[in-house]
């Protein structure tokens, strides 16, 4: 208190002295409590530009984030905006004409009584083809539903079952897919990979590299990501599979990757 009372005495010395002669006192209290308020101001405008550096410093923190969670939600909608154009652009593959019915007995058979019809049942080949037309039906249908574990359980069944299906190919593809649209990228690049090295005559080998190139940006290998997305717009012009690897390739560029 003694303190405060000889540097507030200070200053009334302090500005008697620089005050004209002749100046009231209270000219001088007045003089005084500006000079004393001018500080208490200086004060609050640091504390005020304080305040707004911390607030911008916070601000690009959430900028920041916003980015990344922008950049997040991009990724999952290109994910699945991909698995339900794949499923809407399904080849329906035609399905095998049942056999013909077996030729009539001769005349000379009908005539004496003997010639008997042939059951008009299908090979045991065509029924094993029936049996794994429908279990790849089955297994898409699961994958339609968005039902991906089950629809992966169904896939491996139909590869173990029917190897050698003419379905066989598209099962693996779609088997992959189950894996790339949950994000498990380790696994998906494994089953894409076996529709390029197993099945280099399928129809989904463009969309199995487009697949790998996707699979490395996820996994921020860029020069494989680059090379392998390049590569599918050469081997593959005017496809939707270029078109889509050159929509990425214009993405890194723009994220400068």
């Amino acid at each position: 208190m003694k303190r405060s009372l000889l540097v507030a005495a200070l200053l009334v010395s302090t500005t008697a002295a620089a005050a004209p002669a002749g100046d009231p006192l209270e000219q001088r209290v007045a003089r005084l409590e500006r000079l004393m308020q001018s500080q208490g101001l200086m004060e609050m405008l640091s504390q005020l530009e304080q305040l707004q550096q911390e607030v911008q410093r916070l601000r690009g923190d959430v900028d920041l984030q916003g980015h990344t969670l922008e950049q997040l939600k991009q990724r999952q909608r290109d994910l699945y905006r991909d698995i339900d154009g794949r499923l809407q652009q399904l080849e329906a593959r035609p399905a095998v004409a049942p056999s013909a019915a077996a030729p009539a007995p001769a005349a000379s058979d009908a005539a004496n009584g003997t010639g008997t019809a042939a059951p008009a049942t299908p090979a045991a080949g065509q029924a094993q083809a029936d049996a794994a037309r429908q279990a790849y039906e089955q297994a898409l249908t699961i994958l339609r539903q968005g039902r991906y574990q089950a629809a992966a359980d169904a896939f491996r069944q139909f590869l173990a079952k029917y190897p050698d299906s003419d379905y066989a190919d598209n099962a693996q593809y779609w088997l992959a897919e189950t894996f790339y649209v949950t994000r498990q990228f380790d696994t998906a690049l494994e089953a894409f990979n076996k529709v390029v090295e197993q099945y280099p005559n399928s129809t989904k080998l463009a969309d199995a590299r487009l697949k790998l190139g996707f699979i490395y940006y996820e996994m921020k290998a860029w020069a494989k990501a680059r090379a392998m997305l390049e590569s599918v717009q050469q081997q593959y012009p005017g496809s939707t599979a270029a078109r889509l690897a050159g929509e990425r390739l214009a993405r890194m560029e723009k994220e400068r990757h």
